[in-house]
């Protein structure tokens, strides 16, 4: 059984308008390391999601999980 990490950083960027080349450097990862986390085909160490979260201003909770998280148009609407 594979254990997956399923994550929010490409939306995080996006949001902010940062390059994963300049999230590497802010984390002092390669660049490409950001790219194996967003696709989920690498899991990162405790010290490097907490590492994240701080830099995002926000807590391990809402970057990372071990479910999917839902899409944002899925989300119930208000009638």
């Amino acid at each position: 059984m594979s254990e997956v990490i399923y994550n929010r950083i490409a939306m995080l960027r996006a949001e902010r308008g940062i390059s994963r080349r300049e999230l590497s450097d802010a984390l002092g990862v390669h660049y490409q390391t950001i790219g194996y986390l967003e696709r989920g085909e690498y899991s990162p160490s405790l010290y490097l999601a907490l590492k994240i979260a701080q830099y995002f201003e926000v807590q391990v909770e809402v970057i990372f999980s071990t479910a999917p998280f839902p899409r944002i148009g899925d989300a119930e609407r208000p009638a």
